[in-house]
């Protein structure tokens, strides 16, 4: 894709064209907010705002027909690029990210149109062990409609934020095999939070929790997890591994959740051990 990624580059016209295009495209919405980072990763924010137009205008009328993803994967990703750009810290543009995705979960951007209410009545409409739950769930006194509400907005929320992480290392990927050959490569082998941010993500879920702010804590793990797969990456570049570990790695990832758990648990052992400085040192 970097050939494509150079012909992008060449103006503003190809840019703006590309990002439009792929955003009319159902399911090419990815490729559209990744154009429009990496021309603000390279060039800033004020030059990047035709592209990002081109590529929301789009985006928007997706909007309107009930699909949200496309529009808040383009502005997850553009904020993301561009405190990366300013502050050259992965870890900063990960937080701000997931900051801005439990605002959007919180506000009830994700929910489908009308709420969570007819998605329930289709739902006890065609399955009577459903109903039968729902029913016992409110007599129990729970708000079904919220809960599901909330259920709906955070996993999408979720799946929005982690497609606008995956479309940012892509436009950086971009840019490094453009500009600085490799340069991706060491800047996300070296991703780890420090202290100060690790505690910053705990405060904020405890803070979502007392407050009942649920989407701080759906959200704040995945700058963790993000570290943990930077984690693995480095130990793979450092000993010379062959690629097909981080293949199974993947796979493993995508399909289990201990490994998810495994992950994190590495990502924040990290952020005190700096397992990849000691393992640099010891070579």
């Amino acid at each position: 894709m970097l050939p494509l990624a150079r012909w992008v580059m060449r103006g503003t016209p190809q840019a703006a064209g590309a990002a439009a295009l792929a955003a009319i495209v159902p399911w090419l919405f990815w490729f559209s907010a990744a154009v429009a980072a990496l021309v603000t990763l390279r060039l800033g924010l004020s030059s990047a705002l035709v592209v990002i137009i081109a590529a929301a205008v789009p985006a928007g009328w997706w909007w309107s027909q009930g699909d949200v993803i496309p529009l808040a994967s383009l502005l997850l990703v553009t904020l993301m690029a561009t405190v990366l750009r300013a502050r050259m810290r992965w870890s900063e543009a990960l937080i701000i990210g997931a900051l801005v995705g439990a605002v959007m979960i919180q506000l009830g951007i994700f929910l489908p149109p009308g709420g969570a209410g007819p998605l329930l009545e289709q739902l006890q409409q065609s399955s009577p062990e459903i109903e039968r739950m729902l029913s016992q769930l409110n007599e129990q006194g729970v708000a079904t409609e919220q809960l599901a509400g909330l259920l709906i907005g955070g996993v999408t929320g979720l799946i929005v934020l982690l497609a606008a992480v995956a479309c940012l290392a892509l436009a950086r990927s971009w840019q490094a095999g453009l500009y600085n050959p490799g340069g991706f490569r060491s800047e996300f082998h070296a991703l780890r939070l420090t202290v100060k941010e690790l505690a910053l993500l705990v405060g904020l879920g405890v803070i979502g929790m007392v407050l009942a702010l649920p989407a701080l804590a759906m959200l704040t793990w995945v700058p963790l997890l993000v570290s943990g797969v930077a984690l693995i990456h480095g130990f793979v570049g450092l000993k010379g591994m062959n690629k097909l570990w981080l293949v199974a790695f993947y796979i493993l990832l995508l399909t289990t959740w201990p490994m998810i758990l495994i992950v994190l648990l590495l990502g924040f052992i990290d952020t005190f051990a700096d397992f990849r400085g000691r393992m640099a040192r010891s070579q």
